[in-house]
């Protein structure tokens, strides 16, 4: 019996320039098409957080400087996706070619609704675009009303808000296409952020976390497995301190547990384990794993990567 798998891959995993990015995909694209080839049927999910600073940037840039129309947020994320999913076909086609494999490879654009009163709106988080100084940022605010934060010490950076995921708006489209088994791109740096108005829906300044998108992506495909790429191989507790442990299994429970006692941080572990007890929690018999891209095929055989499973809740 064939089995449903959704891919989530990290954007800092894909570059920071278009030469780097298709660089580093043509790696993910072997080791997507081994799982492809060994008979699982494939939806992909990708971050863009490098991609969509740097569409944002370039187009702050050439509105200040050569007066082109000012780009909403939305629209950047949308061209994220469509640069993005251009390359992972490009280099999924190509590796199919390479094995002789006939399959179709589309990317969709998907726009993702957010409820415009989710407190995030209230308390926006996620810095985007480039490093002003606070004269600079003040002046910003007065003229376009966005929100500005101290980041690090390295100067102010714009935040927007970063919503829960409410509803895939394309998500009959992507099951449909999956269940004729094409393989699918979708969700790109966790949707484009919509409201819904009275005449239709609307973009919004937003950022939706990556990770939560697929997580909802994954349930409403009944996918059989969740599957989260990122820099490590397994997921740790006591991360980079000398009785660091790496896990094999964690129990949606024993998960609790160790964020209420702050082992996962915010930026970087938390939101993927979220995601996993997101998904476990509504796929009963569902099985989420956390491992790094090159150790891909061996998670799904089970030789690596730390499985996250509902028994225990």
């Amino acid at each position: 019996m064939r089995r449903k798998v959704v891919i989530a891959l990290g954007g800092n995993a894909l570059g920071n320039t278009p030469s780097e990015q298709l660089e580093l995909i043509k790696k993910t694209a072997k080791n997507i098409v081994d799982v492809i080839e060994d008979g699982y049927d494939v939806v992909i999910t990708h971050g863009n957080g490098p991609q969509v600073g740097m569409i944002n940037l370039a187009m702050e840039v050439s509105h200040e400087e050569a007066n082109t129309p000012d780009m909403p947020f939305a629209e950047c994320g949308a061209m994220s996706q469509g640069y993005i999913g251009y390359h992972l076909q490009q280099s999924i086609q190509k590796e199919l070619l390479k094995r002789n494999m006939r399959k179709n490879c589309i990317t969709v654009i998907t726009q993702v609704l957010v409820d415009d009163k989710d407190e995030a709106f209230k308390n926006p988080t996620k810095p985007i675009g480039s490093f002003y100084t606070k004269e600079e940022a003040d002046q910003i605010t007065k003229e376009k009303g966005y929100v500005f934060k101290e980041d690090a010490g390295r100067g102010y950076r714009r935040v927007v808000a970063s919503p829960n995921p409410v509803k895939i708006i394309e998500n009959k489209v992507i099951k449909d296409l999956v269940d004729k088994r094409n393989i699918v791109i979708a969700a790109g740096g966790g949707g484009i952020p919509i409201v819904k108005k009275r005449n239709g829906y609307q973009g919004v300044d937003a950022v939706i976390d990556k990770d939560k998108t697929s997580a909802k992506l994954a349930i409403d495909l009944n996918a059989d497995i969740f599957l989260i790429l990122t820099a490590v191989e397994k997921v740790s507790i006591n991360f980079g301190k000398e009785n660091e442990q790496k896990l094999d299994l964690l129990t949606v429970k024993q998960a609790k547990d160790y964020m209420k006692s702050d082992e996962f941080k915010k930026g970087s572990m938390l939101p993927k384990i979220e995601a996993c007890i997101d998904y476990v929690t509504h796929k009963k018999d569902g099985q989420a794993i956390i491992t790094s891209l090159s150790k891909l095929k061996d998670a799904l055989l089970g030789r690596t990567g730390t499985i996250i499973v509902r028994k225990g809740e």
